[in-house]
């Protein structure tokens, strides 16, 4: 394929800029990776973009695929490891065409294998280009969990019916041994795994139960049963687990933490291990790092708008502190990943600071800290600074030293990135004052304070609208009056909002998440307020003046929109 004009097609289309072009062209050439390659890990177009675009150059009809409509009759005439290995599934046959789709048509080794299976079917061959998430959904068919545990069960000759029984006593090592010799525990371990990266679950739970095991997936912050097997498979998986992590299998009294990598549906998944000892025996929570859910972009994130534009502008600054906000769970580290993701650029040096690396980005200068041997947030923040950095990110500012830290690199030229623990924007310079860190250093190291909450989103495919009760509509109605005329203009009474049912494409009318902000700038007027005498009511009405969109008000703007729930948005930013 012609990298100059895939390119050119990108920009064209409006799906990437011009000097992002001409960087992806460079970082190919440079590393030897392919176009895709470096527009996936830059995070700069869309996958429906890039396939319009291959299509146009390659000549090559673009489709969209609905896994549900594959039959299972259809599945057999491309076997799962040739779909895995050459990127490419069945969409249709009859009696004389057999229509694949194709992630890469140019791939002259998939063409010599589907001309092959057309050979054997006594068909043509046509093709579509399909996106790599396409390709997935109908990969996942070829392996559905319960078929393969239940398959695994059979092999161990352990009945459903056994699920009450108590749980046995197993040796140690003969849970080792089982754990790496026997197969059917490996496959419920391995099916597992692909189940949850199927149904892009966050976290793993494995839990002994007095009289079973539980596994249950956190999918979209819910987290919700998957399994109950029979108490005998406890030390078996629990010791796959910890083999695959490289644990000590011989130590239950204390929690342990580990990590391994894995090859799933094509690509390296990362996953954080963590056991924890119960009176039932071990549990194990396995934090699941995909990059493909796990890194996003800005406008993935539900920051758009005003709140985008102020962000951008900050980044672009030489130098200054951008903090995220918020508890945990809100979604902090994504944004920040976010962020670095498009400031990662040839010219700039980004140095982070993590603990630990969830996800491994090219172009970045990643470490993690190791408090048992000293290397803190605040003594790696010192060899930081000796590295040459533009850019610093430091994953959060827990104690006065690493803020004090902090400050002084804003102050000395660097753009940092971090994240702290408040509840909103307003109470980002309270907290660092709290912190020991003087009030007059503040208006010239901070640029901006970025709050946030993560919501579900309603499934697009399910939802309706309906009108919103008179109580709702007078909160709607309050919550947007302070808002500038060009953004409320937008949304007018009567107010419509929306509800999910729940669809075969959502998890009870919700699929995914997004983030509610609210952005606080430091202008002149707020740097006369932190230097004079500051107070978080006096910060409050700057907020105001600068008309900073609120969390609520973003939420009910999203709501409006029909993104997420207006109930959840209530809830949330109560």
């Amino acid at each position: 394929m012609d990298n100059q004009k895939f390119i050119q097609e990108l920009i064209s289309a409006g799906s990437l800029s011009k000097e992002d072009g001409e960087a992806v062209l460079n970082d190919a050439s440079t590393f030897g990776k392919s176009i895709e390659d470096v527009l996936e890990s830059r995070n700069l177009s869309d996958e429906k973009s890039i396939a319009q675009a291959k299509s146009k150059v390659l000549a090559v009809p673009a489709k969209a695929v609905n896994s549900s409509e594959i039959s299972e009759e259809l599945l057999k005439i491309i076997p799962e490891e040739t779909a895995k290995t050459y990127q490419v599934i069945p969409l249709s046959m009859d009696e004389q065409t057999l229509i694949v789709g194709m992630v890469n048509p140019e791939d002259e080794k998939a063409q010599q294998v589907l001309r092959f299976i057309a050979k054997q079917q006594r068909v043509s061959l046509g093709a579509y280009i399909i996106t790599p998430t396409d390709l997935k959904q109908v990969l996942h068919r070829y392996s559905p969990f319960e078929s393969v545990y239940q398959n695994a069960l059979r092999s161990l000759n352990i009945n459903e019916e056994d699920k009450k029984s108590t749980t046995p006593t197993i040796g140690l090592e003969e849970a080792a041994e089982s754990a790496a010799e026997d197969a059917p525990v490996i496959k419920i371990v391995a099916s597992l795994l692909k189940e949850a990266i199927n149904q892009k679950a966050s976290d793993i739970h494995i839990e002994p139960q007095r009289k079973r095991l539980r596994v249950r997936l956190r999918v979209d912050g819910e987290l919700k049963e998957q399994a109950s097997m029979p108490a005998e498979l406890h030390q078996p998986i629990i010791s796959r687990v910890k083999i695959m992590a490289r644990l000590k299998i011989d130590e239950t009294r204390i929690p342990q933490d580990g990590r391994f990598r894995t090859s799933i549906f094509g690509r390296e998944i990362d996953f954080r291990v963590a056991t924890f000892p119960t009176p039932a025996g071990e549990k194990v929570e396995l934090r699941v790092l995909d990059p493909e859910t796990g890194l996003k972009s800005l406008d993935d994130l539900g920051l758009v708008g005003k709140n985008k534009e102020i962000v951008l502008k900050a980044i672009e600054k030489p130098f200054g502190m951008v903090l995220f906000t918020g508890p945990t769970g809100s979604g902090k580290s994504t944004s920040i990943y976010a962020v670095m993701q498009k400031m990662n650029k040839v010219g700039s040096n980004i140095v982070s600071l993590e603990d630990p690396v969830e996800y491994t980005i090219d172009g970045l200068n990643q470490s993690q800290v190791r408090p048992e041997i000293n290397y803190t947030f605040a003594s790696g923040l010192r060899q930081i600074l000796r590295q040459d950095p533009d850019v610093i990110m430091v994953g959060e500012i827990r104690d006065g030293e690493t803020a004090g830290l902090a400050v002084h690199a804003a102050l000395t030229g660097h753009i940092m990135l971090s994240t702290l623990h408040t509840n909103d924007a307003v109470g980002v310079i309270p907290r660092l004052v709290d912190m020991g860190i003087e009030s007059f250093l503040l208006p010239s190291a901070l640029n901006i304070m970025v709050a946030q909450r993560l919501i579900s989103k309603i499934c697009q495919n399910c939802k309706k609208e309906e009108l919103s009760s008179t109580e709702m509509s007078k909160e709607i109605q309050t919550q947007l009056a302070p808002l500038p005329e060009a953004i409320k203009s937008k949304y007018k009474a009567p107010y419509k909002i929306f509800k999910a049912s729940g669809c075969k494409e959502c998890h009870n009318g919700f699929t995914g998440r997004v983030a509610l902000f609210e952005v606080l700038q430091m202008t002149k007027e707020l740097e006369s307020i932190v230097s004079e005498g500051m107070s978080e009511p006096k910060i409050e009405a700057e907020a105001k003046r600068q008309g900073m969109i609120t969390l609520r008000q973003d939420g009910i703007m999203k709501a409006l929109d029909g993104l997420v729930s207006m109930e959840e948005v209530f809830r949330e930013t109560a």
